[in-house]
């Protein structure tokens, strides 16, 4: 089975051109899933049967797996044997009646606009790093774009005459506008303080670390929790906070679902929808509280 699974990978980096996180994260699953059938003296594919399958589901229930995690994992091995069965190397693919444990969706965490103000507000301008965390905090709340997409975007990315950025994901651009404030933000960072920070005129990351080369995720989470720390929010902020607030901010104050999809690049509206939800029920909340027959 271990070949397989190799082959299976390759597929996906030469073929299906998958990211590095899609591919990582399919090579861990699968990896774990042939630990437990070699255990159970199954290292043939051919020997896997829809019932090997669902044991090994219930082995990860058992094991107090989280249901998303048990329902990446069934969305993993469809793929995988649907491959096998693509190449002719199984006859009966024993994951098609496999079924995904239902998932709660959780509601994201927001700040309200005066908490974002107050955070936004807390780097201090005074140097090169803290004028950069303003331009990155500025812009991930006035587009909302991912973190992955912050720390790959590019000086070429940029149009800073025009005010907007472009992200590219799995092969997919969009253009992002963004306001005032993040635009004079920007403008600081590229005309004052990258220009001293980046390690190589030839450095093309928009946004460098105090070394001068691309800042990480990990970086970028921490310096966020500093300022939320120092802002006093009690909220565990993430960068997908920001996310979170920037559409639910915009679904508030009138923006259609199609174009906040887009904004955020999201492949499909339900996933758009849950902010709509949100504001349908922050009405709902202050009807009941504000109107004297509620």
């Amino acid at each position: 089975m271990y070949a397989e699974v190799e082959r299976f990978i390759s597929y996906l980096q030469e073929v299906k051109k998958s990211s590095k996180n899609t591919i990582l994260s399919y090579q861990r699953d699968l990896t774990k899933f042939y630990h437990y059938m070699s255990e159970h003296h199954m290292d043939d594919v051919l020997q896997v049967s829809a019932t090997n399958l669902n044991s090994y589901l219930i082995h990860m229930e058992t094991a107090h797996y989280a249901a998303s995690t048990i329902s990446r994992n069934v969305a993993v091995l469809k793929a995988f044997f649907s491959y096998l069965c693509s190449q002719g190397l199984i006859k009966e693919n024993p994951a098609l009646g496999l079924k995904a444990p239902k998932i709660e969706k959780k509601i994201p965490e927001i700040l309200s606009v005066e908490d974002v103000s107050l955070l936004l507000d807390q780097p201090s301008g005074k140097n090169h790093k803290e004028i950069r965390d303003k331009a990155m905090l500025e812009l991930l709340y006035a587009t909302g774009i991912r973190v992955s997409e912050l720390i790959a975007l590019q000086m070429d990315d940029l149009n800073l005459t025009a005010g907007y950025i472009r992200c590219r994901d799995n092969g997919r651009e969009r253009m992002i506008p963004f306001g005032s404030v993040a635009q004079q933000a920007l403008k600081e960072y590229v005309r004052n303080a990258r220009p001293a920070m980046i390690g190589s005129m030839d450095e093309q990351s928009l946004f460098v670390n105090c070394n001068g080369t691309s800042l990480s995720r990990q970086g970028l989470w921490k310096l966020l929790k500093q300022y939320a720390k120092r802002a006093g929010i009690a909220a565990d902020i993430t960068p997908y906070t920001l996310r979170h607030s920037f559409a639910a901010h915009l679904v508030e104050n009138g923006a259609d679902l199609r174009s906040v999809q887009e904004m955020l690049g999201h492949s499909d509206i339900s996933t758009t929808q849950i902010y709509a939800k949100m504001n349908n029920q922050r009405i709902k909340d202050v009807y009941a509280k504000a109107h004297p027959r509620a």
